[in-house]
């Protein structure tokens, strides 16, 4: 469902909200929970854009946020959600599982942003999951806050645990489930981006949705093992159009990295997802909806042009 006005936004999320509902079964009660939600919090790139966020993904369940990747301008987008979409979880001290795609600057940018923002008032440690050297990064974080750091935990400001701005890092050894709390699945799986390794794809599945969330990556037969009859499919790409304008180099540098919508087209083809939603744009010099139009005409199922704030 494409972004709201605020009145629909708050309809709509009050219906999709995690609340009770008590049906009579056999003289007693069943609790049933409300569905996923699924809210982009950032579908920019690298191009500077005032309407897009880099890259941030969030999906709520029962009552837990799970956000994947941290742009810059994610957490502002999910304050944002927190006060106009109802979506209390977002608040970012009530955010405890953060994944991380791959390390690039436009999917990490935020990762410091969230685990600092409001910290004192967390009652749970930030976990972080996410390839090898996010430790390394967290502890950069570290350094770059350490004046704040002491100065809060050591002055006369009253802070209940001086050890909740740490987070717990969980770099992925290896392609599998990397997390399943009962109730809702966090599959990592290896994807082709450029020279950066490991990258990866996640497939998120809750007790009424199943996603596939792509990160960065060319065309990725992983990905469509993973994807294939998922409910959503949220995946990057590039307009072609866009990207035969550019300078050879940059074409080539694109094509190992990113997955033209022709590709993107063939991916849906072979995996039918309930609906497609793309983000990440890159467009260059073409209109932005030339990705989605280029898509359609490969392909017949539902294509959305993903935008900061739509929620599915």
């Amino acid at each position: 469902m494409q972004k709201q006005n605020m009145g629909m936004r708050f309809s709509i999320s009050t219906l999709n909200s995690v609340i009770l509902l008590m049906l009579s079964v056999a003289g007693g009660y069943v609790a049933v929970e409300a569905q996923t939600r699924v809210i982009l919090l950032g579908t920019g790139t690298p191009v500077p854009d005032e309407e897009r966020s880099g890259s941030g993904l969030a999906i709520i369940s029962n009552g837990e946020a799970y956000l994947f990747d941290a742009g810059g301008g994610m957490v502002q987008r999910a304050i944002e959600a927190w006060q106009t979409m109802d979506a209390e979880e977002l608040y970012p001290t009530n955010v405890k599982h953060l994944f991380i795609s791959h390390l690039h600057s436009d999917h990490t940018l935020d990762y410091s942003e969230l685990a600092a923002t409001f910290w004192w008032r967390r009652t749970e440690r930030l976990n972080a999951y996410g390839p090898e050297g996010l430790q390394e990064m967290t502890d950069g974080y570290y350094a770059m806050q350490s004046t704040d750091i002491a100065l809060r935990t050591g002055g006369n400001q009253p802070v209940k645990d001086p050890t909740l701005y740490k987070v717990n890092v969980n770099e992925i050894a290896e392609d599998g489930i990397i997390f399943d709390n009962g109730a809702v699945t966090v599959e990592a799986f290896s994807v082709s981006h450029g020279s950066i390794h490991p990258a990866y794809g996640y497939k998120i599945v809750t007790p009424d949705k199943s996603i596939v969330f792509s990160g960065d990556t060319s065309y990725s037969e992983k990905l469509v093992e993973k994807a294939k009859g998922v409910d959503i499919l949220i995946h990057e790409v590039i307009s072609e159009e866009g990207w035969k304008a550019l300078p050879p180099d940059w074409q080539a540098y694109h094509r190992s990295a990113h997955t033209l919508t022709s590709e993107l087209a063939d991916i849906a083809n072979k995996t039918k997802p309930g609906f497609l939603v793309l983000t990440h744009i890159l467009h260059y010099g073409a209109p932005i909806e030339s990705a989605k139009t280029e898509v359609e005409a490969l392909y017949s199922g539902k294509v959305i042009l993903g935008n900061d704030l739509d929620e599915f």
